[in-house]
Parts: structure tokens; C-alpha cells; sequence
């Protein structure tokens, strides 16, 4: 098995599947390149609701906006692109059984040591028939987070939260803890080589 691809066996995912290491960098390089245009993009967003009208704004940014990013993004470069967490907000969010077992995978990393910056997870799985490429990448909490994820919310914030995410389950958060990840995924042209070419 390439040393790029750890097996992960889950209820609808049948089993890992090799790829070449060219093909797996070209996926790996997408992936990081949508994880910084999507954070960029939404990190631009929530500082310009912070800006116009404080954390309370920022929520409704937030929730108007994220979607919208996402969507672009996908449409844009032909990829199922998204955000999702242990703990969500918004139940559209909701992790499948292979984000939640990496998303699980990533909070062991997380204790082990491993800076949240730099954890990151990527595979080839057999999907409903296709072969697919999946990527998740850690989003780390900054210190901005936790005024609207963090456990002292003010009450307007609380409020707000309420009215657009009445199962809002995404706070308690602290600086440095994980808050949930970003996730791609591709499915793979049936010419993909299934061997390692090494």
C-alpha cells in the first residue's frame, strides 16, 4: 500500500484504493490551494462583519456567506468542497462516517503533539462504485473564534445563535483546540492508474 494512504474501513466506503504518488500530489496540491482560498475568503468576510457590527453581525456573515463561498468554490473548480466538525453549528454540516472518524483521528494527532496547523488527512476511497479522493484539513481555533465559539458569549451573541442555529452545538471552544476542518472531495477519472508506480 502507498505510503501515502492509511486503509480506513467505514459503513458505505468498501476499502482503500491505491494511486499513483503523481496523481495523489496533484490532488494533495488542489486541496491545499482550496483550503487557502476558501479560509482567505471567509476569513475576509467574518473581519469585515466584525468591522461593520461586532460578533452579533458577524453570525449573520457568517451564515449567509460560508455557503455561498463553498458553493463557488466547488462550482469553480469541480470539487464537493465544504466545512464540518464534531460539534456543529449548522446540521448541513453534519460529518459522514469517513469525516467523523478523521475528524476523531485528528483530535488524537492534537494530543499527541502535533500542532493543528499542520494536520491534515488524505486518501483514495472506493465511494458508491467511483473512486474517490478525499482531503481534510484541520481548522484550528484562533483567539477571535471564541467570541463566537468560545464558553463566555455575550448574550446578544448567545441570542443570535439561537435564531439561526437553534442545535448549535460549536462552542466551548478554546485558542489551539481543533473547531472542526475543512473537506474536499473529487471523484477520480476511470483512468486513474490503479497502480503504484513507485
Amino acid at each position: 500500500m502507498s505510503k501515502h494512504l492509511l486503509p480506513i474501513f467505514l459503513s458505505g466506503i468498501v476499502c482503500v484504493l491505491p494511486a499513483s504518488a503523481n496523481d495523489i500530489d496533484q490532488y494533495v496540491s488542489e486541496s491545499r490551494m482550496l483550503v487557502q482560498e476558501f479560509s482567505e475568503s471567509l476569513k475576509r468576510e467574518l473581519q469585515r462583519g466584525m468591522k461593520a457590527g461586532g460578533p452579533v453581525y458577524a453570525i449573520g456573515v457568517c451564515n449567509v456567506n460560508a455557503p455561498q463561498i463553498s458553493a463557488e468554490l466547488g462550482n469553480e473548480h469541480d470539487w464537493q468542497v465544504g466545512r464540518t466538525s464534531l460539534r456543529i453549528r449548522n446540521p448541513g454540516n453534519s460529518p459522514d462516517d469517513w469525516e467523523r472518524h478523521t475528524l476523531e483521528t485528528f483530535e488524537e494527532r492534537l494530543l499527541s503533539g502535533e500542532k493543528p496547523t499542520d494536520i491534515e488527512y488524505f486518501e483514495v476511497v472506493q465511494q458508491d462504485g467511483d473512486k474517490v479522493f478525499r482531503y481534510m484539513k484541520a481548522i484550528p481555533t484562533a483567539e477571535l473564534c471564541e467570541s463566537c465559539h468560545g464558553s463566555s458569549l455575550d448574550q446578544a451573541v448567545k441570542e443570535r445563535l439561537r435564531d439561526l442555529y437553534p442545535m448549535d452545538r460549536a462552542r466551548g471552544y478554546r485558542a489551539g483546540d481543533i473547531r472542526g476542518a475543512f473537506t474536499f472531495a473529487k471523484s477520480l477519472p476511470a483512468e486513474v492508474p490503479a497502480d503504484i508506480d513507485e
